[in-house]
């Protein structure tokens, strides 16, 4: 009725929106993100500013605010799961 009244096509793939991404997925990225920095830098001290640019499993490149995720991690470290308080501290997260 749409199409025929309206004029009003179906959505192509490329006009579709992308899937969202899980929280699971987001920590993943992040912590890819925080992984490079750290092979880089030899250290976690990221500046709070700091976007770190990595490539996706879908091959497609992203900026990510590390700086801000660093420092959120470190100020909610009392609300992280021991899995992730280790997979943090495995690549040198100092949390004071």
């Amino acid at each position: 009725m749409l199409e025929h009244i309206l004029g009003i096509e179906p959505a192509t793939d490329a006009e579709k929106p992308k899937p969202r991404r899980s929280q699971a997925d987001k920590w993943a990225m992040h912590l890819t993100a925080a992984r490079q920095f750290f092979e880089r830098e030899g250290h976690l001290q990221v500046p709070r500013k700091h976007v770190e640019r990595i490539v996706g499993e879908d091959q497609e490149q992203r900026e990510l605010k590390l700086g801000t995720w660093i420092g959120n991690q470190r100020s909610r470290a009392a609300a992280l799961t021991p899995e992730r308080m280790e997979q943090l501290a495995a690549i040198g997260m100092r949390w004071t």
